[in-house]
This record gives C-alpha cells, structure tokens and sequence, in this order.
C-alpha cells in the first residue's frame, strides 16, 4: 500500500506539533529529550492511525490502511525489516529501547477501525473508543515518564481530552472523574496528561493554552 508521509513528517516534531498541537504543547513540560522524543513518537503513531479512516476515500480503503500499521507492528516485533515510514522505523526504535507491549500498541489500532463505521456511538462504545485511543496513548505516555506511574489515572485523562475533541457529550463526566483520577500521577508522569486541561477550548491561543498549561503541570491538576 502506498502510505506515503506527510510533507513533514521526516521530522517527528515538527509534525506533531502542526497537527497535535495540544498534545506537542504538553510535551514541552518534559525535561528529558530522550523521553520527550519517545512521548512525541508516539503521538506520530496515534497521528496516522486516527488520519486513516479521515482520508480514505471508503471503508474499505481505511480498512487497509489500518492493517497496513498492523502488519507495521507485527515487524517491529518480529525482528524483520520494518518498512521505510518515519514514524514506523521511530516507533520502532522506542519499542526497542522502552520495551512497549505489543498488545498495548495493537489496541490502538484495533480503536481507529469502529471509525469507519458511519454509524453514530452509543454511549458505551463511546467510553470504549475514548479509553482505548487517546486514554491509551496516555497511559503508554505516562508509562515511558514513569514506569511506576497509575496506568488507569493516565488512562482517564486521555480518554477525558479524546472525547472533548470529538464535541461528546459524554465529555464533562470523564473530565470530572479525571480530575480526580489524575492525582494519584507523579510529578514526572503528569505531562503525559496535561493536555486535558485544554479540552473543550479548541479556539484559545497558544499564550492562554501554555499558561494554562504551565499551572496543570505546577499544581499536578487538570
């Protein structure tokens, strides 16, 4: 299949900042590089999964986009050359080095294919999707910044922003129990999911969205 990058994504960064934004904004808050650079890799991952049923043309041609990362995945694992994608020989490298769990990594997959059904979520595959796609992401984030860190605070949070980005209405009542869940995160854990705090403003500037940003991280709260 011809999954071409984008004009950018040679440079990892650079692209997570243009198309995540909020989640590159948070990523700033960690100190080491190395794990900042693993974190952002991951957000490049989660990039072009949640990209694949946007761009497809049909259900079909999202269908094999997602295998496509599948069988990504299935070379990094395996040992195999793994095809040249910027973000896949990156990801491939931090899983390498961090030792990611390959379930964890096929879960985020697995998330994006509900979205190439038109059909609307019910509330209970709406919390699903939420948990296993931007909760997940948090999780495995936090995981990289603190391996002693609560998986499921993490989790919480995340799912808490993918749902503000969706406009669920679901939103407000995972954010309230995020808020809670999030406390129980260590200090060097908590930029994984500091972008919560931003959920739900997608029109603020990026003055206001780092201030507020700066006070999460500060206080551990979002």
């Amino acid at each position: 299949m011809d999954d071409a990058p984008e004009d950018d994504a040679g440079d990892l960064d650079a692209l997570v900042r243009r198309v995540d934004p909020d989640r590159w904004m948070s990523s700033r808050f960690i100190a080491d590089a190395q794990a900042r650079a693993d974190v952002i890799t991951l957000y490049a991952f989660d990039h072009e999964l949640a990209r694949a049923p946007k761009v497809a043309s049909n259900p079909l041609i999202g269908e094999i986009r997602l295998t496509w990362w599948r069988e990504a995945l299935e070379e990094m694992f395996e040992g195999r050359p793994v095809r040249r994608h910027p973000t896949a020989q990156a990801l491939a490298e931090v899983i390498a080095r961090r030792g990611l769990a390959r379930d964890a990594l096929e879960a985020l997959v697995e998330a994006r294919y509900r979205e190439l059904d038109p059909a609307p979520m019910a509330e209970a595959e709406a919390l699903v999707w939420a948990r296993d796609s931007g909760g997940q992401v948090a999780a495995l984030a936090a995981a990289l910044l603190d391996r002693a860190g609560d998986a499921e605070a993490a989790r919480a949070a995340g799912a808490a922003w993918a749902l503000g980005r969706r406009h669920d209405p679901l939103f407000a009542a995972e954010l309230v129990q995020a808020r809670v869940a999030v406390r129980r995160l260590s200090a060097s854990a908590f930029p994984a999911v500091a972008h919560a705090a931003l959920s739900g403003r997608p029109h603020e500037g990026d003055v206001t969205k780092y201030l507020k940003l700066t006070w999460a991280v500060a206080r551990g709260r979002i």
